[in-house]
This record gives C-alpha cells, structure tokens and sequence, in this order.
C-alpha cells in the first residue's frame, strides 16, 4: 500500500509541480517568472520586485520583527493580522475602553493611538555577498573556525558596505550556508493604531479552530505609518505625518475562484526541507512525541482549572492558546508527515541523489554523506530527546520552573560579570515578573508541575536523569516546594531578590524550588548541552556539504528554493480546495453563514456581536456580497510558514485580494515537507475586510482611503 501511494504522489505531482517553494524575489525572473505566467500571472518579475522603480516589495515591510504587513493607501495605511496586532490592542485596552473586547476604530488621524517600540522594516534592495562572505573560508578545517570566519566577516561587511544614514545593513544565509545576501533595509518606528474589530471577529474560533479549515475569522488589524517631514525614518512625534510610501496595494473586490493566481508575500520565519530521512523519522518517532505529551499532560491540567473557575479561565487563556499553538501544530505536522510518506520519499529522492553522485564522479566530495547523517542522528539521538525534554518541562510549560531558570541566570550573570551587571539584570527581571505574576495560579501551576516532574523522571533518557530525581517522592517534592518556595508568589520573589549579590544568591540557593531548577539545569549543561552542540556542529556542516551537493548535481530545471530565514520571500500557487481524510472534500471559500452555524452565546471562542448578526440576518453585505452570501475566509496552495502571518494574498495582477493567516492542520508538515495536495494557506478574504470596516465599523473613511478595485 505504501508503495501505491508513492506511486500515486509521483504520478499526482506534475499537476502541482509549479506550487510551493520560498523564493527570494530579486530572483524571480527565468524560471519562477515562467512558472508563475503559466499559474495565470499576468505581471513581470520586475513588477514584483524593482531597484530602480516601485513594486510590491515597496509596500510588504516585516511588522515588528515577527509578522508581515502591506502598505494599502497613499497615506500609509497598513494591514496586518489582528493577532499580530494583538499586543498593541491590549496595551491600550482598560476596562472602560475594552478595545479586545469591543474593537477600536479612529475616526480621524488624531485618535490613532501611538504604540512605543513598534517598528516596521521595508527591503530596499537585495544584494548577493557570498564572495566577500566566504572569503578565507575555504583554507579552514575546522568547523568552528570556519563560523567564526563567516561572523567576522559578516559583522565587518554590515558595518561598512554603504547605505543612507537611516538605512541598515543585514546579511543573512541561504542554502545553508552556500549563499548569504545582504539586505539594505529602512526601519520605521512611529506606528500608530487606526483599527481593529473586536476579538469575536478577530480570533472567532480561537484555539478550537486554529490550525483547521473550514474557518471563519476576520483576523486583520489596521496601523498607520507616521514618518518625518521629509518622508523618511523618525522617531515618534505628534509633528509626524502619514507616511507617502513607493507603492501600495489596490484592493480587489472582485473575489476568488478555484485555480486562481495567488501569490502570498512576506517573512516565513523557518523551514527544514532538506533534511535527510533519518532526521525527519527522529521528528516524527520521538522528538513530536516528546514534546505533544507534555504539553498534553500540561493542557488537561489548566482545562481541569478553566472550566472550573472562569477567573481561572480569564487569567489563563493567552497562555493555554500559546501552549496549545504548536502543540496542536506538531500533531497535525506528524499527522500528516505519515499520510504523505515523507520519510519514503525522501528515501527515494537520496537514492537518486548517491547516483547523481556516482555518475558524476564525486565520490568524494559527497559519497559518505548519508551515511555521516545516519551516524550522527544515531549519535545527537539521546542528546536531542534530553533537550526537548529540559525545553519543554523547565523553560516553557511550568511557570515555577521557568522563573527560577532566569533566577538562574541572574546567578551565573554575577558569576561571569560582577555585582553592576547582576544589579541591572535583577531590576528588570523584577520588573519582567511583575506582568508575569499577574496571570500566576499557585493551585494550577502546582498540578503542572506534579505531572510535568513525574514525565521529566520517568522520560528523560537514564544517562542524564539528575541525582536529585533519582528515587525521589515526586509527590512530596511537590508539595514542599509549593508549600515553601517564594517562587510562588511576586512578593516572594522581590523579597527572594533583596539586598547586594552576595545576599541575593544564598538567599536563592535556600530556596526549595530553585535548588531544583539550579540542579536539573546544572545535570543539562554538564550533561547534554555540550554533546549536543559538538554533535549539532558536524551535523550542520554536513547539511551544507549536502545542500551544495543539491545544487550542484539537480538537474538545471529543479526547483530548489532556500529554507526559511524571516527574509523577504515570494511563494505563489492557486485557490484549491483539498481533501485531507477519504471522503472529504472541503471547498476553498467560506462565508459567513458558516459563523451563525458555529455561533455560541456568551462563548469566548464562538460568540458573535449583535451588530454582526443583524447585518447578517438583513443581508446588509453592500458592494462585498457574493450572490446573496459574505464571503469570509479562502485557501490556496501557497507554502507558508510562521512569519507569514498577515502577508498579503495578491491576485494576478497585483491587487490585493486577502490576507494570510495561518495553514490547514493537516498541512502543518510544510516546514519539512511541501505535499501540494495537502498543503493549504488560509486567508482572510479582503472582501470580509472591507465589509466589517465599513457596515460593521463604520469606518468608510478607511475605505474611502483605499485604492478599491473590481477586477
């Protein structure tokens, strides 16, 4: 049967071969150019991205380090997602202007609200430096030596190639390792808040819908760019003016059909497509694993709480979405690894590869690579579970466990730098907690705990177990340190953290709970730690050897795009439904009939607004409607990633047609492996959009800013 199903996925693929792929779009033209005009593109390369003259590039800067956003009026207007504008509404919010509870809409450019510390960055152009990069290299042996080569040669170019005063440099790796370009870049960092709907619109479905289609959110969110009189970088000031920016996205009201043109631009923060077999089975048979029943163990105990106690369910709900976020994502990326054969394929495709090697005699440059993989992933094996484990137990799931590892870190601060250095970074770890301690529950945390100890000492592989797990009553452990420790409390930590160095870590170093975390983190860095990095460090010189080995022997016509790397990328494909299980066929548009299906009074996922529900029940739809309908939300075939959130959906002709938000569970497995037939971006319909800022909002003047296009 596994058999069948590769021999289906190859015969299936040339139906889906122009799809998926990062592509860097300065290199856009020959082959992806073609490829994209054969999809239904009716623009150039040099439309998408341009030195000279605008283009698309001009209006997609990265939203403030971590999402994507589009320029989409003369004015500076910008779109993103309302996650990604997530923390910025919240910061503004109080209980008597509850702007996540019931949206936010400036009526005029004096009640935009400024948001310190948010920037956005535009690619100015994009430069290949992998000469002066590499340069010394090749003489080095030493793996080690070779990256510190390539740091100092890449701190000494940022510093000294040229650019406008206001402008950055930054050099980044592709393929790993074989290719670096520079990126000159212009940061704004006068952003100011123009819009958002409320939650019930903007994370409609929440946790239970994320990572799934059919969905139906409206997850977008508005800002303005302010810049200085003369149009360029500045600081914030009420002196400041809309930004005029090169280009800005026309919005299409024209809608979506199945085997539409998209093209999605942005920021995807990481992929791995180029790992061998061995270490995709690694993922899939214990790393995933590992990591799912933890944050399973660690879920089930805050659901217990939260549907208990909704002061409970209140101060945990960001936090049991953040933690259910990837772990929902690795079972479906598991999932769907399996379905697609993945580990087969790759198998099939290295096989290939040693024969491209035989044929052309280079034996020795890239002959016993797969087997140096096997050795080392065999070898890292242990190492990576035990990391996994120490990541997922003490840096991110138990909030005891996590505060006493940056307690932790105050201790070797002082260690390493003296009493300045640990004065400075003890004051604003007490200032970090105080938000911290805000959404802390002794009760929750401590069952957290008890489960997430008892999987540490029982998972964790025998050659690391800490001595002060070894044999221990975990149960009374847990108790006499929540019974005990100051870590539970934000009074008991100020009270931990007072007086000079000295006092401060004998202090600590009585302290039940951070004794724990101070000898579980100890047993890591003596025990795993350096193994893991030293085996890591030969593992990613092979991955460079290898993807050079790609490169060099793949046909000419293959597609081969650079992993991930939050830099500039273009990926382009159509609007397709897909079938993720047999018997099941999800279209790829939905409207907002299916929000009153999933409408649920009074619930913090599936509650809908009145206002909502009138306009839905008059059909109130003005120019958005669709046949009688409101379109809310379509998929595609375009390969994104995280960092992706709130890239532009562009039709063929470069108009703005939705707004990138996540993926389909089922097609999680992108970040290692691109199936088409089961890979699917989700968008927000830009339709929805408009619609909610005008009938809903009652902002037309937003609209009336926009360049509103019918075709």
């Amino acid at each position: 049967m596994r058999l069948l199903r590769l021999l289906v996925l190859i015969l299936v693929l040339p139906a889906y071969a122009q799809q998926g792929g990062m592509w860097i779009p300065s290199l856009l033209k020959g082959m992806n150019e073609k490829e994209m005009k054969s999809l239904g593109m009716k623009m150039s390369a040099s439309d998408i991205y341009d030195v000279n003259h605008s283009s698309l590039k001009d209006a997609v800067p990265q939203f403030n380090g971590g999402c994507t956003s589009e320029v989409i009026s003369s004015r500076g207007l910008l779109l993103t997602n309302h996650h990604c504008g997530f923390g910025e509404i919240q910061s503004h919010s109080t209980v008597e202007h509850d702007y996540l509870a019931n949206g936010f809409w400036a009526m005029s450019l004096a009640e935009e609200l400024p948001n310190p510390d948010l920037e956005v960055t535009f690619i100015v152009r994009i430069e290949d430096v992998t000469t002066q990069v590499l340069e010394g290299v090749a003489s080095l042996t030493n793996e080690k030596d070779k990256q510190k080569k390539i740091q100092e040669n890449i701190t000494r170019l940022t510093n000294t190639l040229p650019k406008e005063s206001w402008q950055g440099n930054s050099i980044r790796t592709f393929y790993e390792g074989n290719q670096y370009m520079r990126f000159v870049t212009e940061t704004f960092e006068d952003v100011r808040l123009v819009g958002a709907p409320p939650s019930s619109i903007g994370k409609f479905g929440s946790d239970t819908d994320n990572w799934v289609w059919p969905r139906h959110t409206g997850d977008f969110s508005l800002f303005r760019i302010y810049a200085g009189k003369d149009n360029k970088p500045a600081k914030y000031s009420k002196d400041n003016v809309p930004y005029v920016p090169k280009h800005y996205f026309p919005v299409s009201i024209g809608g979506v059909k199945e085997d539409d043109f998209t093209m999605v631009f942005g920021y995807p923060g990481r992929t791995t497509e180029y790992l061998p077999a061995v270490a995709v089975e690694q993922i899939v048979n214990s790393l995933n694993p590992a990591k799912i029943e933890v944050r399973d163990a660690a879920l089930k105990v805050a659901d217990g709480f939260m549907r208990k106690d909704q002061a409970i369910k209140i101060q945990y709900a960001a936090k049991y979405a953040q933690i259910a976020n990837y772990w929902k994502k690795w079972i479906g990326e598991t999932q769907g690894l399996k379905k697609s054969n993945a580990v087969a394929i790759k198998k099939a495709n290295e096989k290939d590869f040693l024969a491209r090697v035989a044929k052309a005699g280079k034996q020795a440059e890239y002959g016993n690579l797969l087997a140096d993989f096997e050795k080392n992933y065999n070898e890292i094996a242990p190492y990576a579970l035990a990391r996994d484990y120490f990541t997922e137990v003490v840096l991110r799931n138990t909030e005891l466990l996590t505060t006493a590892y940056r307690l932790y870190q105050l201790e070797q601060i002082y260690n390493a730098r003296g009493e300045q250095s640990f004065s400075d970074r003890r004051d604003n770890t007490i200032l970090g907690l105080e938000e911290t301690y805000k959404n802390f529950n002794k009760n929750v945390d401590e069952k957290v705990f008890e489960q997430l100890i008892a999987l540490y000492a029982a998972k964790l592989p025998k050659q690391f177990q800490p001595e002060i797990l070894k044999g221990a009553d975990l149960k009374a452990m847990t108790s006499e340190i929540y019974g005990t420790s100051k870590l539970t409390s934000y009074d008991g930590v100020k009270e931990l953290l007072k007086g000079d160095a000295k006092t401060v870590i004998a202090n600590l170093n009585e302290d039940k709970g951070y004794k724990l975390v101070k000898a579980l983190t100890n047993a890591y860095y003596e025990n795993v730690a350096p193994k893991y990095d030293e085996i890591n460090l030969k593992i990613t010189g092979l991955q460079r050897t290898y993807m050079k080995g790609i490169l060099e022997l793949s046909p000419k016509d293959a597609r081969i795009f650079p992993d991930a790397n939050s830099t500039l990328r273009v990926t382009y494909g159509k609007v397709d439904g897909y079938e993720p299980k047999d018997a099941t066929y999800y279209g790829p548009v939905t409207y907002l009939d299916g929000v009153m299906e999933k409408y649920i009074p009074g619930d913090y996922e599936f509650d809908v607004p009145q206002k909502l529900i009138d306009l839905y029940n008059k059909k109130d739809y003005g120019r958005y409607g669709e046949n009688g309908k409101m379109p809310v939300c379509f998929i595609g075939t375009n390969h994104t990633t995280g960092g992706n959130s709130g890239s532009p959906a562009i039709d063929a002709k470069g108009n703005l047609i939705g707004l990138n938000f996540d993926r389909v569970w089922e097609g999680t497995m992108s970040d290692i492996y691109y199936d088409p037939s089961i890979c699917r971006n989700i968008m927000v319909d830009m339709r929805y959009v408009l619609f909610i800022i005008e009938k809903y909002a009652g902002a037309k003047h937003l609209v009336d800013e926009m360049k509103v296009v019918t075709k």
